[in-house]
């Protein structure tokens, strides 16, 4: 009798052993489905300053900007920095140099130029890490309203989109995109949703600029 009771409660410790086991997996794996979750949510949201990656090779640098510059095997002139006020950076045996107006490309050229005096060959890469200086809005009836970075030509129809679409009741076919010039004035530009996605007044769907912001009465 003394062994049968020994052994059921060895079965019971090694049943609720196993019992545990499946807990902490259920709970691991839904801790990560739920990072999952967070992640792709911050992916989404435009709002959100973009890695270099994706970029696109005619991004103009701005203001603000957090650029990565690698100079191959000189970790000493390798660094982050980021765009001052007056659109240029500094860099060691480089000095100042104008970053704003460019594209990662044409800041590469220029900083090897520069380097050539002091290294052999230089192979110099630019990415822009942090994007702060081109963003556009979307305001109004959109599922997600919000300051989005403008990484790669967008239009009207593509801000839409990343905005989430109209929400129930949005005049679609009031839409307008509000841009300020450089001497203050502000522009109007309408945008008939109904008549664009048909294909009629595709000039509608204009290409955003930096500041552009789009209304959805």
């Amino acid at each position: 009798m003394n062994k049968i009771l020994r052994a059921a409660s060895v079965g019971i410790v090694l049943l609720a052993c196993a019992l545990f086991a499946v807990a902490q997996t259920d709970s691991k794996s839904a801790n990560k489905l739920t990072d999952n979750a967070i992640a792709a949510t911050e992916r989404t949201n435009g709002a959100v300053p973009t890695v270099g990656s994706a970029v696109s090779e005619e991004f103009v640098i701005g203001t603000g900007d957090v650029l990565a510059i690698n100079v191959w095997k000189e970790p000493e002139v390798s660094r982050d920095v980021p765009v001052r006020s007056d659109g240029r950076i500094s860099l060691p045996l480089v000095g100042e140099i104008q970053a704003g107006g460019r594209t990662a490309k044409q800041l590469e050229a220029e900083i090897s130029a520069k380097l050539k005096d002091y290294v052999s060959e230089p192979e110099v890469t630019v990415i822009v890490k942090e994007i702060k200086s081109q963003k556009f809005n979307v305001l109004g009836m959109v599922m997600k309203p919000g300051s989005y970075v403008l990484t790669n030509p967008t239009t009207v129809l593509d801000a839409i989109a990343m905005a989430g679409g109209f929400r129930d009741f949005a005049k679609q076919k009031d839409v307008y995109v509000l841009r300020r010039a450089a001497d203050g004035n502000q522009t109007r530009m309408p945008f008939n949703y109904k008549d664009v996605v048909k294909g009629h007044k595709p000039t509608q769907n204009i290409a955003l600029q930096s500041n552009d912001t789009i209304v959805v009465p």
